[in-house]
């Protein structure tokens, strides 16, 4: 009797369950990561050390740096992705340097301020900065909208302008969910004011009859950076430097609570969709939804909290300030290089006068609110 065939009948492949042994380990998960962020750095790296390099020329041709490293590594990232779009393997790099970087930076800032220091003020000016603050901060909020700039914008040129320009921009941006045209277009305009405000300010020295020490809490009060303020300050003399410097440490302060405050608030900015001129706020920002309680108070808000706490317990040493500094400096220029390559300039554009008068206004204000404090302390010198 013939044997009889069975069929044939394939078997198909099933997948396999994953071994230990076959699951990546943290060294490989970790070198994989770094691979995917490593292109994207190198290229915000390179734009750091052009901005840098820059920042040295300025200072050797004019003894100063108009334009600090910040604000070129802006600039000459916006002008590296006009002329070219960066492909799909640099964008992990850049998204890492735009973000995760920034708040490490916020996060080592915190270890310039001295909280003994800033008491010594006094509490008649300690409140009265805290309130020239809130007031323009209100006030020029009250002006972008009324341009009708996008609500985002409108907060951003208002924390800008009222606390620390740039760095106050940076802060902000991730807490109400800006994008990067968003920050570019606050941080290029609000630059550009800045310089101006340095050059023209102490003009007003003689025209407004202001002692050092007044002019010195003028400068302090409206004036974004504290390099800025050396620089505004030194030709009228120690005195304007030294309180300038002073009252420019307690603003900066106040970036904290701002940004806790609107951590705390701006969950409706978060999650609304695009505003009435998409053209103007079109970009990364994050999608809408529900924001998870422990990201109502962002880490490195904290952080910067600690930071400032541990300077005042005199637990951070003081040889170790200037490296802390000078890292934060790095990495805030290093996250600035990267929303510059994530801006389309041609989207910036468009925002174009509204943002421009907006930020003249918001200074004004800021600059009469500041001059009002000086009268109703009686600040003479």
């Amino acid at each position: 009797m013939a044997d009889l065939a069975l069929p044939h009948r394939s078997v198909p492949n099933l997948p396999v369950p994953p071994t230990a042994s076959a699951r990546p380990s943290l060294p490989h998960t970790l070198a994989d990561s770094a691979t995917r962020v490593l292109p994207g750095l190198l290229l915000c790296a390179a734009v750091t050390l052009a901005a840098m390099a820059l920042q040295a020329a300025e200072e050797v041709m004019f003894g100063r740096a108009w334009l600090e490293a910040l604000v070129l590594a802006i600039l000459i990232g916006t002008a590296v992705r006009t002329a070219w779009t960066p492909g799909a393997r640099w964008h992990a790099g850049v998204a890492f340097a735009a973000k995760t970087l920034l708040e490490v930076a916020v996060v080592l800032l915190g270890a310039s301020l001295s909280l003994g220091t800033i008491m010594a003020a006094g509490p008649g000016l300690l409140a009265g900065i805290a309130g020239v603050v809130a007031v323009a901060i209100l006030l020029s909020y009250g002006i972008g909208r009324a341009l009708r700039l996008p609500r985002r914008m409108a907060v951003l040129v208002a924390c800008g302008n009222s606390i620390c320009g740039n760095s106050a921009i940076a802060a902000v941006a991730p807490v109400i969910g800006a994008d990067s045209e968003d920050v570019a277009s606050s941080i290029a305009f609000t630059a550009v004011l800045g310089v101006i405000v340095v050059l023209a300010l102490p003009l007003l020295v003689p025209l407004l009859h202001m002692t050092g020490l007044q002019y010195g809490v003028l400068a302090g009060l409206t004036v974004y950076a504290v390099p800025q303020v050396l620089a505004a300050t030194a030709p009228i003399g120690a005195v304007a430097v030294q309180i300038g410097t002073l009252v420019k440490l307690v603003r900066v302060l106040m970036l904290a609570p701002v940004v806790l405050c609107l951590s705390l608030v701006a969950s409706r900015l978060r999650e609304e969709a695009d505003e009435p001129q998409p053209h103007l706020t079109a970009g990364d920002r994050p999608m809408p939804g529900r924001i998870a309680v422990h990201h109502l108070v962002p880490w490195f808000i904290l952080g910067f909290l600690a930071m400032a706490g541990l300077r005042s317990a005199g637990l951070i040493p003081a040889a170790a300030l200037g490296p802390v500094g000078s890292v934060a400096t790095v990495l805030t220029v290093l996250s600035m290089a990267a929303l510059g390559l994530r801006v389309d300039v041609r989207v910036v554009a468009r925002a174009g006068m509204r943002v421009v008068v907006a930020v003249t206004a918001s200074l004004l204000v800021l600059g009469i609110v500041s001059l009002g404090l000086i009268r109703a302390l009686g600040i003479a010198g």
